[in-house]
């Protein structure tokens, strides 16, 4: 047991020492702030400004380990997961043709073919009738298709009938199926003065129309550019068989039998029975353009070398003209049909093969041509006409 010590000594009152000084906490100082977590500001910095899929994991970890660790910013992570799933929705919506782009880009330099890589770019505004060109891959139907200009005497994919104005506002505005559908005439009546000898084209041939889109009109598209084409597989020499290459009466008659092609072409896409007036007026039609072919033969029936052959062609024609013009006067749906079927079995593809062959033209029968004559509703047997695939770019 301790003594205290003795008070001083001398007069007057005296105070206990002090005690000592204890160490401790400042007063007021509450607990420690928990540690921010690192992921949660990654998570956001990464998936708005670099990486959103990494952005989604860091925020995933992020709100693991502030619930495990009792950490700060959970709203933080929750922000950077929200931007960083918005952010990989956008990279995926762009990155398809942004990676399509530059595979056409790379498969134009990697993949040109020899006759591309001595050829010129070229806009579809710098083509106009006669000219060649290829295109990467052969496909004419891409809106990214690069063009190369070439002599047609090289490989090439498409041969240009017709460049020049349209104006689609006959038919409706740019880019609907009425205009579209007078973009196709007037590029196969372009083909049919530009390649007038159909049967005499390769069996891969087929008619392109480049139209304005109702896009490309707004902003100052008015050209209608046609060609035969020929892809995938390219074609070697021009197509080229237009009135100056033939005699007058090759050129007399082909213009007739492609007009009389042309109206078979345009048959009414609905069934007789529900357009039985438009049908009508198709009779109507096909019709008139056999009668403009039986003048051209009868013209003909004399000649050394043809006659036979025109004549023959002439009684096919006459007996289908009636089928015709009696289904132009059908009553009824019934009776169309059956004056159409009499029209189309008048005539044959062997007899105009011979006539064909008379005048010293090709008389390798295409499939497009074959003894099925377009009919109501597209079907029927016998006949003659019909026109080769079209395929819209």
């Amino acid at each position: 047991m301790s003594i205290p010590p003795p008070p001083p000594s001398g007069p007057g009152p005296w105070a206990p020492p002090s005690p000592p000084y204890a160490w401790g906490p400042p007063p007021n100082h509450g607990p420690a702030r928990p540690a921010l977590n690192g992921f949660a500001l990654a998570s956001l910095l990464v998936g708005l400004l670099c990486l959103p899929p990494l952005g989604i994991v860091f925020g995933v970890v992020a709100l693991v380990q502030i619930a495990g660790r009792r950490q700060r910013g959970k709203a933080l992570a929750v922000t950077g997961l929200a931007v960083s799933v918005a952010m990989t929705g956008v990279l995926a919506l762009t990155a398809g043709p942004v990676l399509t782009a530059v595979g056409d880009r790379l498969d134009a330099v990697s993949g040109a073919t020899g006759a591309q890589r001595g050829a010129r770019a070229t806009g579809m505004a710098d083509l106009s009738a006669g000219d060649c060109f290829t295109v990467p891959g052969g496909d004419l139907t891409s809106r990214r298709a690069l063009m190369y200009a070439v002599d047609c005497a090289e490989p090439h994919h498409a041969e240009v009938t017709s460049s020049g104005p349209f104006d689609p506002a006959p038919a409706g505005p740019a880019g609907s199926p009425a205009a579209d559908a007078r973009a196709q005439q007037e590029c196969w009546k372009a083909e049919d003065a530009y390649a007038m000898d159909s049967w005499a084209l390769p069996a891969n041939a087929e008619m392109y129309y480049f139209a304005p889109s109702r896009g490309s009109w707004s902003e100052g598209d008015r050209q209608l550019l046609c060609v035969i084409g020929t892809s995938p597989r390219e074609h070697s020499g021009s197509l080229r068989k237009d009135r100056a290459a033939l005699t007058s009466e090759q050129a007399e008659f082909l213009t007739a039998a492609n007009a009389v092609d042309l109206a078979f072409g345009r048959a009414p896409e609905e069934d007789v029975a529900d357009a039985l007036p438009e049908h009508r007026a198709w009779a109507r039609e096909v019709e008139a353009a056999l009668g403009d072919e039986a003048g051209v033969l009868e013209r003909h029936a004399g000649r050394p070398a043809i006659g036979q052959a025109a004549r023959a062609q002439l009684k096919e024609v006459e007996a289908a003209r009636t089928g015709w013009q009696r289904a132009a006067q059908a009553k009824t749906a019934a009776e169309f049909d059956r004056q159409w079927k009499r029209a189309a079995d008048a005539m044959s593809v062997r007899t105009e093969k011979a006539l064909r062959g008379a005048y010293g033209l090709s008389t390798t029968v295409p499939d497009w041509r074959e003894d099925d004559l377009p009919g109501p509703g597209g079907g029927g047997s016998g006949g003659s006409g019909g026109r080769p695939p079209t395929q819209s770019a």
